[in-house]
């Protein structure tokens, strides 16, 4: 499965990349850049309810946008589809339903921009997860809303004018509230680590 998905990610990056040296060979800089990366998705699966729970690591795709204020002073904004997560309790043995999180994250960043092609970056912001479809054994279910920090490391590489190689790391707070009856037994730290590779197109 992650084979597959790795080679989705890398048709998408191919498709989007050539779409993107097209047209960015004809454009000036300007203030938007955007990027598509492929992303591996590690949870912590922190876990206080004493079920032992976990979700699926798995590979997402990711389009963000950022706007620059000076050369260096971005902002970017972070988007993918509802992701679905596998549930499995070591308790139980075996997996007890799924989930789907939508996790749109806003960062500010700093870029390093001495260093000719290379230009690395840092960030900070905040991350809003809403969760939904949440199909679990009878009785156990997830709050909905989740708000977090995030922080962010990469860098882009300039391949042609206005065109960049990426490479982004975050890592973002996402946890629910687990409840079984109605009563909350503990939350679960989704918290995940997230490394991505991709390409954009400044305009």
């Amino acid at each position: 499965m992650k084979k597959t998905a790795f080679k989705r990610a890398a048709m998408v990056l191919a498709v989007a990349g050539s779409v993107a040296m097209s047209f960015a060979a004809q454009a000036a800089d300007g203030p938007w850049l955007v990027r598509v990366r492929a992303v591996n998705l590690e949870s912590a699966n922190g876990d206080s309810t004493g079920l032992g729970l976990s979700i699926n690591n798995k590979v997402i795709p990711e389009v963000d946008f950022s706007y620059f204020f000076t050369p260096q002073i971005a902002a970017e904004l972070i988007l993918t589809y509802p992701q679905k997560q596998t549930v499995h309790s070591s308790v139980v043995g075996s997996d007890i339903g799924s989930f789907k999180h939508l996790p749109p994250t806003l960062t500010v960043q700093y870029h390093f921009t001495t260093l000719g092609a290379l230009k690395p970056y840092l960030g900070a912001g905040v991350n809003y997860t809403r969760i939904s479809d949440v199909n679990l054994i009878p009785g156990a279910d997830l709050s909905r809303n989740s708000y977090g920090l995030a922080l962010q490391a990469g860098a882009d590489y300039e391949i042609s004018k206005n065109v960049y190689l990426n490479l982004d790391v975050k890592k973002v707070q996402i946890r629910t509230d687990v409840s079984l009856s109605g009563v909350k037994v503990g939350q679960f730290k989704v918290d995940p680590l997230l490394v991505g590779v991709g390409i954009g197109w400044r305009f």
